[in-house]
């Protein structure tokens, strides 16, 4: 009888430890925001954040039935703090999914590491190419875009257009670098040829001595890729050599988003390519606007949208692997299949986690940077160097 009790007890204890085991795997879940809260780009992590925390909201708080518990980093948009940053989160903090971040070069130290521990890493905008090219992994999702398709579709409108010589200028670094790519690929498959790529360290925005080459060289068209602080300043100095007048500025839609009202009347008239636009006026795009500006009292932008759908893929994995993150194939696998119904349109991943999505063409119109029609349809990034 003894002996019969004694087993009892060690099943019920068994069954107690299997309990509570299951409970801490379904705990609350850590996400870490590694994002820019501070300097040039301080507005675009606000934004993401903002998004992201918004999807959760309209989801009772719970992703894939947990709570969410989260862990902020400003990561200044320095590569040089980037690794300590992102092995902060992963090794101290124990993170289960990063989200991150606005700079490419910092999205590179952080796709690094994320693949080296096979942590869940959210790309919200950062569009270095090689994240979802040579960096591809299981684990790597991007919500964003690869800098290679606005400035693609911006090199093809360019060119259908009949601009036959373009110039480019944009910070020195990998988003910039990689940006005027786009456009060059884009604008010279379209029959037009980029004479000159000027170039000004990050993020330096003193940009008088360009402009005058611009002015001295008379391009059809010259393409810019800055955002920020640095797109206000160059789209102003742009207008104030009176270069607006003869010389159309056109760029990815960075250069003027979340900044026409620092721009004023120098952006008016402008156009630019991006996965999204003011004016769909889809019922999608509509209720999340209206969501947006009335949690946040403003007008969301790209970055919010971006920080939003983040948090949509999350939530697709989550749910197929009930919870469990670290069901890494089926939580993958199921972002992978997945259409996401986003306020841009919806979309689905290519093979290297970026998203397949129509890119705009925009105009600026006011505060607005208003759908013209859609420049390239489903528009996937090509992916080159990823072995997924």
């Amino acid at each position: 009888m003894s002996t019969r009790i004694a087993r009892t007890t060690l099943t019920a204890l068994a069954l107690a430890c299997i309990a509570t085991l299951g409970h801490a795997q379904q705990g609350k879940l850590k996400v870490g925001l590694m994002l820019p809260f501070s300097g040039t780009y301080a507005a675009l992590g606000v934004a993401i954040e903002n998004g992201f925390k918004l999807r959760i909201e309209e989801q009772g708080g719970k992703l894939g039935g947990r709570e969410i518990e989260f862990v902020k980093v400003d990561d200044e948009s320095d590569p040089a703090k980037a690794t300590d940053n992102v092995n902060k989160l992963i090794k101290r903090d124990n993170v289960d999914v990063i989200i991150g971040t606005v700079h490419s070069g910092v999205a590179m130290a952080m796709a690094k590491a994320a693949k080296e521990s096979g942590t869940v890493l959210i790309v919200p905008n950062a569009g270095a190419d090689a994240v979802t090219g040579p960096m591809c992994a299981q684990n790597i999702f991007r919500s964003s875009f690869s800098n290679w398709q606005p400035a693609y579709a911006m090199g093809e409108v360019a060119g259908k257009d009949g601009k036959k010589k373009a110039m480019t200028i944009t910070w020195k670094y990998a988003a910039g670098d990689e940006s005027v790519a786009g456009f060059k690929e884009g604008f010279e498959k379209a029959g037009g040829k980029v004479e000159k790529q000027l170039t000004v360290p990050f993020p330096n925005v003193e940009f008088q001595a360009l402009l005058t080459e611009i002015a001295a060289a008379k391009p059809d068209v010259v393409y810019a890729f800055f955002a920020g602080g640095g797109a206000v300043k160059f789209v102003k100095d742009y207008a104030a050599a009176g270069l607006n007048k003869t010389i159309p500025l056109v760029g990815p839609g960075f250069l003027t988003d979340g900044t026409l009202e620092a721009q004023g009347a120098a952006a008016q008239g402008m156009q630019t390519t991006l996965h999204y636009a003011d004016g769909l006026n889809t019922p999608r795009d509509t209720a999340f606007r209206t969501a947006y500006a009335k949690s946040f009292k403003l007008q969301p932008d790209v970055y919010a949208v971006q920080g939003y759908d983040a948090a949509q893929m999350l939530a697709v994995g989550l749910s197929a692997v009930k919870g469990d993150i670290s069901k890494k194939a089926e939580f993958a696998s199921a972002i992978e299949k997945a259409k996401i119904d986003s306020p841009r349109g919806a979309f689905t991943m290519n093979k290297a986690h970026n998203p397949v999505q129509d890119i705009y063409l925009r105009k600026v119109e006011g505060n607005e940077n208003k759908v013209v029609n859609i420049a390239v349809k489903n528009l996937a990034d090509p992916a080159r160097g990823c072995k997924l």
